[in-house]
């Protein structure tokens, strides 16, 4: 990996299907950046902060953000594949849609995020905060879920099979016509006080 590039600022800047393979960014500050069908594979980005960063139609694979800021920031169609957002923070974004395959989304901050639609597929989500989130419509399959602050979140009609769900209150997320597994369905009986036996 290259030498990293520290404590600079960009600026106002056309980075449109740039091509991010490798590159290594600590402590940098991205401002309006236009970062459109961008791609990222091996990418490094330690302590960043975006603010109205374009993403649109951007492609990550196996980079990792980490303690990254993400403000006012539009995802349009974005896709992170094998990626690491480990304790990074999305503050009025535009997420829809995102899809999500595999990699660590543990400990990042999504409360009150717009992720109707969204498909996150076998990834580690622990302790992330979707709080107030709304997951209308969207998919969640196979997923490490445990230890998600979930009060307020909108699950109606989310797909949740095959997640870990061992935190999750039913009574504290609007959840009609969430699709969930059996496992689960007893898992979640028991958060509401249920004895099951046979």
């Amino acid at each position: 990996m290259p030498e990293p590039t520290e404590d600079v600022t960009f600026h106002d800047e056309d980075w449109y299907a740039e091509d991010l393979a490798d590159r290594h960014f600590v402590n940098c500050t991205f401002h309006r950046v236009d970062l459109t069908e961008a791609t990222s594979q091996g990418a490094v980005f330690t302590g960043c902060t975006f603010g109205d960063v374009t993403f649109n139609v951007s492609r990550h694979v196996d980079s990792a953000f980490t303690r990254c800021v993400f403000t006012r920031c539009n995802l349009f169609e974005a896709e992170f594949t094998g990626c690491k957002l480990l304790g990074s923070t999305f503050d009025r974004c535009d997420l829809r849609p995102l899809t999500v395959t595999g990699g660590d989304w543990s400990f990042l901050t999504l409360a009150g995020g717009d992720l109707r639609g969204a498909r996150f597929t076998g990834v580690r989500m622990r302790e992330t905060d979707l709080s107030g989130a709304d997951l209308t419509g969207a998919t969640l399959t196979g997923c490490d879920l445990s230890d998600v602050q979930w009060r307020g979140a909108r699950l109606t009609g989310a797909d949740l099979r095959g997640s870990d769900l061992a935190g999750l209150d039913p009574a504290s997320v609007h959840r009609k016509g969430a699709v969930i597994d059996l496992m689960q369905a007893a898992t979640l009986a028991r958060a509401l006080g249920f004895d099951i036996r046979d």
